[in-house]
């Protein structure tokens, strides 16, 4: 990583990208692969892999390395030619083709909303309305008030004030939606259209948005990941020359949830949130995939991976893996324990995990959730947020919270009546 590191600081991003990634044709099936075994993985991990992805409803799986295909996988009915939505993993396409409209001139993300979508878009007062740009839709960071029926709502009569923008961050849809809006007008195209023309004629991304949702088949999906792996390349051309806005779009973009960049989600991080909860997690986003992933991440495990250090993108589509989430489930740890097995890379969390004492995952409790630790222990603990113990466990493989009301609470580890640490979990529906 140091290696390629230094050649970043030497020689400009394209020659890179241009140097060692494949790109293939904008039209027609041809995209080269290449062998498991010649890349030094471990092959014998994939076929365990692929019946995890089918065995948690997943239709598609692809996996390239420098923009070649080492695993493609298509299950029950569904085929390579099939279509499937995005879900909210669409938000971070959204958010390159923001950085490309700005670099085209048509827009600045520090432009008031307003000059976009005319004053009136929400029940703010005009000052309050006013203060909010492209750049806070983007960063889930408007300060809308989040405590309404329906977050999807794009009528001003739902978009009330509860904080100044910057102040905090919430998951919250509407304000991401209206952002199509604001390229829609500021390029004088249809969202559709739009996409089509700066990604579909450059790139061969091909689909469909209705209702404000991308549709596409999952080749799109792994095109869309080697644009971003690639840092704005496309086989030479340039389709977002704007560094700065691809270094800014893959970091931390305000200090609430440092895991969320411009509409991508970002592992590696000191601390998170996830959607649904205004509570920061400690800890990485996905602790068993490297630091340096990002990723766009739908409802009901729509995923795109995009790891720069491994040279990799990951695509998943297909029906809810366990409980129906957004972006993020208990599926993101299994899948990544699983590829890592694949690629023979040891978990870079793990490493070191003496020092942390132990991992959770996930942090989002639906049902259950599992320890991992390199310390011995003897007992688990759950106390709710006023400190009462509601559970207790001897140690076990997984441990069931279905009965427990949703909300915070804390899991504490211990070694006989020694504590070895304590973390947060979430429990959802």
């Amino acid at each position: 990583m140091r290696t390629t590191l230094f050649i970043l600081l030497l020689f400009p991003l394209f020659l890179f990208a241009q140097d060692d990634y494949y790109y293939p044709p904008l039209l027609g099936d041809t995209w080269e692969t290449t062998d498991a075994e010649d890349l030094g993985w471990c092959s014998d991990s994939i076929p365990p892999l692929l019946d995890f992805i089918e065995e948690t409803n997943g239709k598609g799986f692809i996996v390239l390395h420098k923009g070649r295909i080492v695993v493609e996988e298509y299950f029950d009915d569904f085929t390579q030619d099939s279509a499937w939505y995005w879900a909210s993993a669409g938000k971070s396409l959204i958010g390159f083709m923001t950085g490309m409209a700005q670099e085209d001139g048509l827009l600045n993300i520090s432009d008031a909303t307003s000059d976009y979508l005319g004053a009136g878009w929400t029940s703010m007062t005009a000052a309050q309305e006013a203060a909010i740009t492209i750049r806070h839709q983007m960063t889930m960071c408007t300060g809308f008030d989040y405590n309404v029926d329906d977050l999807n709502c794009m009528s001003p009569e739902c978009l009330t004030y509860l904080n100044a923008p910057d102040e905090n961050w919430y998951y919250h849809n509407a304000p991401y939606r209206l952002v199509q809006d604001v390229l829609a007008n500021a390029s004088g195209q249809t969202i559709n259209a739009h996409t089509y023309t700066q990604l579909g004629l450059t790139t061969g991304i091909s689909g469909l948005w209705v209702d404000q949702v991308f549709f596409s088949k999952p080749r799109s999906m792994a095109r869309f990941g080697l644009l971003n792996l690639s840092n704005g390349i496309w086989n030479g051309n340039t389709i977002l020359g704007d560094t700065d806005y691809l270094n800014a779009m893959t970091s931390s973009s305000q200090n609430s949830n440092l895991a969320y960049g411009y509409l991508w989600w970002l592992n590696g991080k000191e601390s998170h949130k996830l959607p649904q909860f205004n509570i920061t997690l400690s800890g990485s986003l996905i602790p068993t995939a490297p630091d340096d992933m990002y990723a766009a991440l739908g409802k009901n495990d729509q995923k795109i991976y995009v790891v720069p250090s491994l040279d990799l993108v990951v695509v998943r589509v297909g029906n809810q893996a366990n409980e129906e989430t957004q972006a993020l489930s208990g599926f993101d740890f299994e899948l990544w324990e699983r590829i890592m097995n694949m690629v023979c890379t040891t978990t870079p969390t793990l490493v070191g995990l003496e020092e942390e004492n132990f991992m959770i995952f996930p942090n989002l409790v639906q049902h259950y959730f599992e320890v991992k630790t390199a310390s011995s222990y003897s007992k688990i603990e759950i106390y709710d947020a006023t400190g009462k113990m509601v559970k207790s466990f001897l140690k076990n493989e997984k441990y069931s919270v279905s009965d427990l009301e949703k909300g915070l609470y804390f899991v504490q580890i211990l070694n006989k009546d020694e504590r070895i640490g304590i973390q947060k979990i979430i429990i959802g529906e």
